[in-house]
């Protein structure tokens, strides 16, 4: 199990499976390979070099020059390389793999960055904005987009990891830049309170998604995403109200 799978189990446990077995692909959205180039800067020099070849069609236009996306990303990126903070916050080790067991279920994590030295990570994260609200079904009230993307459970999760592992408790704390121009960023530090509700949310959802992948279940479909509107088979009618439901 790992974060980014556990969050699509909750989205659609259908495709989750269904990607598992290799009868579905998402294709890579733009946002996701802007997040993926961000990234890759911070990582090394070489990452990044490496990315842009793999990925140049993407980033370059035929006739020379990046599409906007990607030069709002190097607006991004500069932003927080030119912030002394924000660079001691993403100060230590990159891309580093930790496994561990949580409630019975073995997990895998990446840290983007990690510092032994003084007992902390951190985590890259790009948004719309810092001060956007969203509404949240898990917090039924408006929330951040830390809250909204799990951001909290990502942390909580890593924390855990990272203890089974060093034997200490680090200090997490996301790095935030905005896709705004010119762009706004922050350091974001937790309450580790907040950190119980997670662990009791990941406690609650977990089974229903170790059952449907050990296939002893069928999955639950969401009706909304693309996998479900791919294999959508019409059965009956529905009123025309559950549309907004």
């Amino acid at each position: 199990m790992s974060v980014s799978q556990f969050k699509s189990a909750l989205e659609c446990e259908a495709r989750l499976i269904a990607e598992m077995k290799g009868e579905f692909i998402r294709p890579p959205s733009p946002a996701l390979i802007v997040g993926s180039y961000t990234h890759a800067a911070f990582e090394s020099n070489q990452a990044f070099t490496e990315f842009c070849e793999e990925n140049h069609n993407s980033i370059f236009k035929s006739r020379g020059g990046k599409y906007a996306d990607f030069e709002q990303a190097d607006r991004m990126i500069e932003t927080l390389k030119n912030d002394r903070f924000a660079m001691f916050a993403l100060d230590g080790e990159k891309e580093v793999i930790f496994t561990g067991e949580i409630f019975g279920v073995p997990w895998k994590i990446k840290v983007d960055s990690i510092n032994h030295e003084r007992r902390l990570f951190s985590d890259l994260k790009t948004t719309q904005s810092l001060y956007k609200r969203y509404w949240s079904e898990k917090y039924n009230k408006y929330v951040s987009f830390v809250e909204a993307y799990d951001y909290v459970l990502q942390m909580a999760i890593y924390r855990e990891i990272i203890y089974q592992n060093t034997g200490q408790y680090y200090v997490p704390y996301l790095v935030t830049v905005t896709k705004e121009t010119p762009p706004d960023k922050e350091i974001l530090e937790f309450e580790i309170s907040d950190f119980d509700f997670e662990f009791e949310y990941v406690k609650t959802m977990l089974p229903s998604i170790i059952e449907a992948k050990n296939y002893k279940k069928e999955p639950v479909r969401c009706g909304k995403c693309e996998y479900c509107r791919m294999t959508k088979q019409l059965t009956r009618t529905i009123k025309v109200g559950y549309l907004l439901e």
